[in-house]
């Protein structure tokens, strides 16, 4: 925390803190403008306005991650915070009980499942196949569950951001086009599948969605996280 904290008051990291903050106010006026249209998600907008600055001015990506490492060091609070939807919502919840853990496991599975056949029948390297198996969950697992099944962390946070962008953008096509009416299970689907970017997208559909989405994503990633590095470590 501390290194974050000194890092952060770098000249040069206050410099990319702001530009990304106001990237991303900016994204949120224009996705307001576009009546919330999916293509204007505020993510994809602030990702190519930072990717156009960091373009002109010649600057690296890492040097980027350096000087904007109190917003990683931040996920670690904002995950936490996202409990407050389960609490407001915990009778729901305990309402449904093993039926969501269930459904949390069985999409948590054959989403990257899938994914990785695609990979594996297209005859990918290795190391960019077991790194598939993570893109459904949150960025710091994902990173740290891929190092320990022989993937490859910075792709993984890759791969994670394309996979919550995706779903954020064509969840409300698909919920549409194979008619899931029921906001519990829609919640619970952006937030297995779609992970933190899906569940701040179901914040803007309601508390009770946003409730089910922070439980899918909690679920999963814990799940994925564990499973992945004792699975491999035991079968390699």
């Amino acid at each position: 925390m501390i290194d974050a904290l000194n890092q952060a008051f770098s000249l040069n990291s206050l410099l990319w803190l702001c530009i990304s903050v106001v990237g991303y106010i900016i994204a949120l006026w224009v996705n307001k403008k576009c009546n919330g249209h999916p293509i204007a998600h505020p993510i994809i907008f602030t990702a190519a306005f930072v990717s156009l600055l960091l373009y002109l001015t010649n600057t690296e990506v890492n040097e980027y991650q350096h000087s904007a490492s109190l917003l990683h060091w931040l996920l670690g609070p904002v995950t936490v915070a996202l409990a407050l939807p389960i609490y407001r919502q915990w009778q729901s919840l305990k309402h449904y009980g093993w039926r969501l853990i269930l459904s949390i496991g069985f999409g948590g599975i054959f989403a990257p499942i899938t994914a990785w056949f695609t990979l594996f029948a297209l005859d990918a390297p290795s190391a960019l196949q077991m790194t598939m198996l993570a893109k459904s969950i949150t960025t710091p697992l994902a990173m740290e569950a891929s190092a320990h099944i022989g993937g490859i962390p910075a792709l993984a946070a890759v791969f994670v951001i394309t996979t919550g962008i995706v779903g954020a953008i064509a969840a409300t096509g698909v919920f549409s086009a194979l008619n899931v009416r029921d906001r519990q299970a829609q919640g619970i689907a952006l937030g297995t599948v779609a992970h933190a970017i899906g569940t701040a997208k179901s914040i803007h559909m309601g508390e009770d969605v946003a409730a089910m989405a922070t439980l899918g994503l909690c679920v999963n990633g814990i799940f994925t996280a564990l499973v992945l590095p004792l699975v491999f470590g035991v079968f390699l």
